[in-house]
């Protein structure tokens, strides 16, 4: 219930905003003594050290500006929407901010973030011509782009080598793939095996869903042929046949082959404790250490298509902030090819000239040519986006709701689905 009331009071809050931002607009504050302010979702002390090292730089080159501080948000994505929104309805907006996909439809269609087209096409070296559409879709509005795309990251499937072998799978996924069967029938065994053998560790996880945040599924049911929404977003997915087919296999997974953990059971891959796990490319930073043998692949192929899922978060210049101006130069130096090229490590380009798996070995040793190539080049050229809506804390409220009949043993799949779109039929037509 908390993660439901939180993902309401952030659909309130951003309503506020967008009233607030037709009224007026900041940048009248840049001037000198700029001090700049970047809420961030992430704890990762290096990829902070990063941007700390990318703005020291800036600073040297800029002397109007004092500092440049990121603002990291804690908790779940929810948290740090909802803690967002409320900084900017709240009389306290940041100069700049992280924004996840979930959110974009709601940000660039409310008017509460400035257009950064001018100011990167304006920026010398910038080369704003070589980011990839695909990628800068989602945040972009008539002609405008009103957030840059600075995280593009496939999710993958990560395996534990050590594991499997422990459970006496004699193909890993590497292999089926090699041989054009890797498929969800093929993982699915894989986790099944691991959870049945006495080895105390979970099958597949998929990472950070917790029955709660359904909409990682997509990784799952986009190979069945199923997505929750239809492209003009009006249309309910979830009691198509596609959709049927992709829960009842993942109902099955969970609950008769038990190669998923049930609810209230959790189970973290990078600390050994699952044999399989979907995840975006940027958690391999967790395996630095090396705890066990690992690889990685690209999502399974289902029975409808062979569909790879990205996660997507942009930087935005919120209207209201003090210093709008200073915000969007430094966005474009952060952005530029150079750095871009420094975040690739963490964080998938959307620049053309860094996609391919030369370039992106550079900055990620811990990953073969071969599998920057799999999951990550291709993943970007040939994936899609999460699904993302406008109203997406109200209506990722509302199917979550609908959804926890369907977290039963003896659950009807058809009519939680359909119970579904019931519940979220009004809020896509809207």
């Amino acid at each position: 219930m908390a993660y439901r009331r939180t993902r309401l009071l952030a659909a309130a809050a951003l309503s506020a905003v967008a009233l607030a931002s037709t009224a007026c607009s900041g940048g009248a504050g840049d001037d000198k003594n700029i001090a700049l302010r970047m809420t961030v979702w992430t704890t990762d002390k290096n990829q902070l050290a990063l941007f700390d090292s990318i703005a020291a730089e800036y600073r040297t080159a800029h002397p109007e500006v004092a500092s440049v501080k990121f603002d990291v948000v804690p908790g779940d994505t929810s948290a740090y929407s909802a803690a967002l929104t409320t900084q900017l309805s709240g009389g306290n907006p940041p100069d700049l901010a992280w924004i996840l996909e979930r959110d974009a439809p709601d940000f660039v269609q409310s008017g509460a973030l400035t257009d950064l087209k001018p100011t990167l096409d304006a920026a010398a070296g910038y080369n704003a011509g070589e980011l990839v559409p695909s990628a800068t879709k989602l945040w972009t509005k008539d002609s405008g782009l009103y957030a840059y795309p600075f995280s593009t990251s496939p999710f993958g499937m990560f395996y534990n080598k050590n594991l499997l072998t422990q459970a006496g799978i004699t193909e890993t996924p590497d292999q089926l793939l090699a041989s054009g069967r890797w498929t969800w029938d093929a993982a699915r065994q894989i986790a099944t095996q691991v959870a049945a053998k006495d080895t105390g560790k979970a099958g597949l996880v998929i990472r950070e869903f917790e029955y709660k945040q359904w909409v990682l599924l997509a990784s799952v049911w986009r190979g069945f042929g199923a997505d929750a929404w239809g492209p003009d977003g009006k249309t309910c997915g979830f009691s198509t046949p596609e959709m049927t087919s992709a829960m009842t296999f993942l109902h099955q997974a969970i609950f008769t082959d038990k190669a998923l953990p049930g609810p209230g059971t959790t189970a973290d891959f990078f600390a050994g404790e699952s044999g399989l796990t979907i995840a975006q490319i940027s958690r391999a930073g967790l395996l630095k250490a090396k705890p066990f043998e690992w690889g990685i692949v690209p999502l399974p192929a289902g029975p409808k298509a062979n569909a790879q899922v990205i996660g997507q978060a942009g930087i935005g210049v919120p209207v209201k902030g003090k210093h709008a101006k200073a915000a969007a130069d430094f966005l474009a130096f952060f952005t530029d090819p150079a750095n871009s090229a420094k975040l690739g490590q963490y964080f998938p380009p959307a620049r053309d000239s860094l996609l391919n798996a030369a370039t992106l070995a550079k900055a990620n040793p811990l990953f073969s040519q071969e599998q920057l190539q799999n999951v990550v080049v291709n993943g970007i050229k040939t994936g899609a986006v999460l699904p993302s809506h406008t109203g997406s804390a109200r209506i990722a409220s509302l199917v979550q709701s609908a959804l926890d009949p369907m977290w039963k043993p003896d659950a009807d799949v058809p009519a939680a689905l359909a119970g579904v779109c019931q519940a979220i039929d009004p809020a896509l037509s809207q």
